[in-house]
């Protein structure tokens, strides 16, 4: 008689990214994996992956090469990252919003590490901030 074959299992074809130790993150990692809903893409982001992520950010050398980073990040992993300039207005680079969008299995390390990135290549590079700015003013496109 044959043994029992095994239940079938899925194969994990990427690595997921290691659970922040208890308490020491609101990521929901655990609770993400164990309810089988929501988007798991986000697991995929290993720290590694987030540090290439951030070097890429902060290696940007155009606002068209940011913003299209960004899509990228919204269609492989579902991160939403938001640059703007402030509402209370902008004296320079510290009053322009960058943030991701809170979501499930997001690291708190990931929420501060990669818009920290884009902040980084905007103090390197002040044209892309500039560029940002004159995205939604009177005078653009002119």
């Amino acid at each position: 008689m044959p043994a029992p074959r095994p239940p079938f299992q899925t194969l994990q074809l990427f690595p997921l990214r290691v659970p922040c130790p208890p308490g020491a993150c609101i990521c929901g990692h655990a609770a993400l994996l164990e309810s089988g809903q929501g988007d798991h893409r986000i697991l995929l982001l290993t720290r590694e992956e987030e540090a290439k992520l951030a070097e890429r950010l902060e290696q940007a050398q155009t606002l068209a090469e940011l913003r299209q980073l960004q899509q990228r990040m919204v269609d492989q992993l579902g991160l939403q990252l938001h640059i703007a300039p402030g509402r209370q207005g902008t004296q320079g680079l510290r009053g322009l919003e960058i943030e991701l969008e809170p979501m499930p299995g997001l690291c708190r390390k990931t929420r501060k590490a990669l818009p920290e990135a884009v902040r980084r290549c905007m103090e390197q590079r002040p044209e892309i901030a500039h560029a940002l700015l004159d995205e939604g003013s009177l005078f653009a496109g002119l």
